[in-house]
């Protein structure tokens, strides 16, 4: 609450005490306990946030936390990461210097490895000190930042981080945003400041004048309102005789006007042109918005701060108070001020200023027509797509409405818009869009390009059908020879993966190949390999897929997955654990969670249950943070899955309700025979064998594609829960198909041996089921190797074998226990004790808390964090995500009821066998 002359309290914060006190005790908190905390401390413009949080901010320095203290800002709101960058480059030791985070911003091109590398710095850091974050006028946070914000304090809860925000009500959203994304992660207070007292304010004006004021100015301070800042400024108006006892401010505006009136009228123009730029601008800047030079302002700069409204930091002056530039600001009148906006915009961008820097002048004061404008935001928005999606295509949403309603500009800016749209998810809106620039009969070259790029929209949202009739039609018309051409037809390839003519749709893949080598398109040449392996994959043609995956991923290393994926369907799980290695050890950004997906289904073809289901959720979680949901529905298939062999009902139960809400959202072929398929296991789960093998047969009949890549390696299920339906006919069926994928895939010991194995049991065959258990040695699979062994026993037990039943029988049990798969031991247990084998060592369930409620995985977290690891080193060591370790640390502390590293650290520490 500083005045011209400096400070005007003398006796620290007024009627702030408790607000404080449990800041105060927050801060205690984190640095008691070593872990997080959140505080938003929420108010009207002038109540005293931006105080509070710096009286915080000193008391937790002296305390011994290193600080990081930034102020987001109005017109740097589209500026990727400009609020945190605040808080994490200044101060006596900044988190990061200024070349680790230029590097960031060079390197930049997905969120979520953006927030990873932040996360490494910051918990760093902690690890030596507690650390406070804090940030004021949250509601200004730029998007990327406000997705960091909402990563950050849960991702780092465990180790000793406080953020502190700070924020105006209205407009609440970022803050609101922040609060609910880490509500019940860590402990969080939000603390409202209201009007102060009457009393408060008496302290105030004491403090402001050295001496007890009179009856009068009490009288008049009552017109504040409760607003410290008003009355700061009314008793600095009052020091000067601006303020007499008939003028009382009726709002903190006009309050603030009260100020201005002294200045000499070069000194109010020139405040106005600093208004104009903003809270936080620089002088060489102001005097150009002017039109006069720096030297003739000079004078007016020193009235400007000699009456205590502009400050200078040393690189720019800064308006001491937001409500200050505001008062300043409204008085210009709003023509004015659109084309000063308009002015600001043109000089910043002659000053070799970044495009976003012109950006919130440009939303401000460009007018329809305004072509120069249009193309300065076509090139912000194509400068933060790659991190902040969503803004770019705001920002094209505006430039579509700044374009002539016809002409070559609106359909150019209208094919970024549907770029921008469909990155940042708003798959109708883009659709849509689209759609009303088709209808205004565009040039031909422009419709082909219009439609390619709907068509990436259309593969996104499942709309296979419509993708391959679209194309079709701009290709009739246009012809495959122009580079939209040849994305077309790549596109139709995509759309023809999804048929059932799988041969047409190959050579129709071959032709678009050719057709994108001949123009020389990346894109199209991208989407013809990716198109060409998925037909491969498809067909249950591995090594084809391999080929065509790994010729995508030399190309572009985003689909790394695909290829790794492709490699374990070729059981070469020793490649694709190269592969993850690589992608771990890779400097660069890459599809996070498409790389967690891959993960898991390594986990999960090598039998680690635990991690695969870590695994997988945590890919969940990515894609809700980005908002791009690809594999949730079979993530969660999956998950129920697992969730049934451990023998938790309950979660498998949640996860299929889940699958079918977000089968709901997205409901192509794939996602609908994954959730029927699960709909079916837990039908026999529950003792309706009719309705699952209705759902089975659902999935038959959902496109034969879709029985390699659903039951490749859960045809054996299949054909069981057929049998037990007395469906010999779709039993066979199953057995027919995998035996055709053997065909296909005759050297992938997993494909011969499941195909011998699905024969025996349709046959009743006991040779079949002791070669395919033979076959099945080469499998890399533990969970497939198992089922077979105790398909093998159960035959081996109705044929009067017991002795060599119980050999198959055992070696099931501990394949399926050693995996976690506690339900199936469970079952085989009742087969060996009817063969009398004896009792084994008994699976149970792990207990819900306490060390014995950990899994493997989350044990050897627990262990390498109380050692202490990051949880990027710990990944390290692990060869897994980060992410991965978060959610394994999370559920260690759920289990284990602690609330920090240093409690986590101290627990191992006591345990038995440390």
């Amino acid at each position: 609450m500083a005045g011209p002359g400096g400070s005007l309290t003398r006796s620290g914060l007024r009627g702030r005490e408790a607000e404080l006190g449990e800041l105060l005790a927050l801060i205690a908190s984190v640095a008691r306990t070593g872990s997080g905390g959140l505080a938003l401390v929420r108010g009207e413009p002038g109540i005293g946030k931006t105080t509070l949080l710096a009286e915080a901010v000193t008391r937790a320095r002296a305390a011994g936390f290193s600080v990081g203290l930034g102020k987001a800002d109005e017109l740097h709101h589209v500026v990727p990461l400009s609020s945190l960058a605040a808080c994490v480059l200044h101060g006596d030791q900044p988190l990061l210097s200024g070349d680790a985070f230029a590097d960031l911003s060079r390197n930049q091109d997905q969120r979520i490895w953006l927030v990873e590398r932040l996360a490494e710095a910051i918990e760093d850091r902690a690890g030596r000190v507690p650390v406070l974050i804090a940030l004021d006028d949250v509601q200004w946070a730029d998007p990327l930042s406000r997705f960091a914000l909402k990563q950050l304090p849960a991702r780092l809860r465990t180790s000793p981080i406080l953020w502190m925000l700070a924020g105006r009500p209205d407009p609440a959203g970022p803050a609101e945003e922040i609060v609910v994304a880490t509500a019940g992660r860590l402990p969080a207070v939000t603390v409202p400041l209201g009007p102060l007292s009457s009393t408060a304010i008496g302290q105030l004006a004491d403090d402001a004048l050295g001496a007890p004021v009179d009856e009068r100015v009490r009288n008049l301070l009552d017109g504040a309102g409760g607003n410290p800042f008003l009355a700061v400024e009314m008793l600095a108006g009052l020091g000067t005789g601006e303020v007499s006892d008939d003028l009382v401010p009726s709002t903190l505006v006009v309050g603030v006007r009260s100020r201005l009136r002294s200045l000499q009228p070069g000194t109010l123009r020139f405040l106005q042109m600093g208004a104009v730029l903003g809270r936080r601008f620089g002088f060489q800047d102001a005097a150009a918005l002017y039109g006069r030079s720096a030297a003739k302002l000079i004078s007016a700069l020193e009235e400007a701060m000699r009456t205590g409204l502009l400050d200078d930091d040393g690189d720019h002056l800064v308006f001491r108070h937001d409500l200050l530039r505001q008062a300043v600001y409204v008085d210009i009148p709003p023509s004015a001020r659109k084309a000063l906006h308009r002015e600001a915009a043109d000089h910043l961008v002659s000053a070799g200023r970044r495009p976003t820097d012109a950006v919130p002048h440009i939303l401000r004061g460009a007018l329809p027509g305004d072509e120069e404008a249009m193309a300065l935001l076509r090139r912000a928005a194509e400068d933060v797509l790659p991190v902040t999606p969503g803004l770019a295509a705001d920002l094209m949403t505006h430039a579509m409405e700044l374009v002539p309603s016809a002409g070559p500009l609106r359909f150019e800016a209208g094919e970024q818009a549907i770029v921008c749209l469909t990155r940042a998810g708003r798959s109708r809106e883009a659709l849509s869009t689209g759609d009303r620039l088709l209808a205004c009969r565009p040039p031909l070259d422009v419709f082909s390009r219009l439609q390619a790029a709907l068509g990436v929209t259309l593969w996104n949202v499942g709309l296979a059908e419509e993708l391959r009739r679209r194309a079709e039609a701009a290709l009739v018309v246009g012809g495959a020879a122009t580079a939209a051409g040849a994305r077309l037809a790549a596109l139709r390839v995509l759309a023809l993966s999804r048929s059932h003519d799988l041969d047409a749709a190959r050579e129709a893949g071959e032709t678009a190949l050719r057709a994108a080598t001949t123009v020389g398109d990346r894109e199209a040449h991208v989407l013809a390999l990716y198109g060409l392996g998925e037909i491969a994959q498809n067909a249950g043609e591995n090594a084809v897929a391999l080929e065509r995956f790994a010729s995508l991923s030399a190309i572009d290393s985003t689909f790394l997955p695909e290829e790794i994926v492709a490699h374990l369907h070729m059981d070469d799980f020793v490649s694709c654990e190269r592969l993850l290695l690589q992608a771990a050890d890779r400097a660069g950004p890459m599809r996070q969670a498409m790389m967690l997906w891959a993960q898991g289904q390594h986990d999960l073809g090598l039998g680690r249950i635990d991690d695969a289901d870590a695994g997988f959720a945590t890919m969940e979680r990515l894609e809700d943070d980005l908002q791009v949901p690809v594999q949730q529905v079979n993530g969660r298939v999956i998950r129920s899955r697992i969730a049934l062999l451990r023998g938790d009902r309950d979660a498998a139960r949640e996860h299929l309700v889940e699958a079918q809400k977000r089968l709901a959202v997205k409901p192509n072929p794939g996602n609908t025979a994954a959730v029927r398929f699960l709909e079916a296991v837990h039908a026999e789960d529950d003792g309706d064998i009719g309705l699952a093998v209705d759902k089975l047969r659902q999935v038959q009949q959902a496109g034969f594609f879709m029985r390699w890549r659903l039951l490749r390696d859960w045809v054996d299920t299949a054909i069981r829960m057929a049998l037990r339906g007395a469906d010999h006919g779709l039993a066979g069926d199953l057995a027919a198909q995998a035996e055709a994928h053997a065909e296909r895939n005759s050297a992938v010991p997993t494909a011969t041996g499941i195909a011998a194995q699905a024969l025996g049991l349709v046959k009743n065959d006991l040779a079949m089921l002791e070669h395919s258990v033979e076959l099945l040695k080469a499998s890399p699979r533990p969970l497939v190797r198992a089922a077979a062994h105790a398909d093998l026993g159960q035959a081996l037990l109705a044929a009067g074998r017991r002795p060599q039943a119980v050999v198959a029988l055992k070696h099931a049990h501990d394949t399926f226990a050693a995996s976690g798969a506690h339900a199936a031991a469970a079952r085989l247990q009742r087969d060996l004790n009817r063969a009398g084998a004896g009792s084994r060592k008994v699976t149970r369930q792990r207990p819900v808390q306490g060390w014995g409620a950990l899994t493997a995985s989350e044990k050897k977290v627990a262990r390498l964090i109380a050692e202490g690891h990051t949880n990027r080193s710990a990944a390290g060591v692990l060869v897994v995500s980060p992410h991965t370790v978060n959610t394994h640390l999370t559920s260690v502390f759920r289990k284990l009821s602690v609330n920090s590293r240093v409690q986590l650290a101290n627990l191992v520490m006591a345990l038995p066998d440390n």
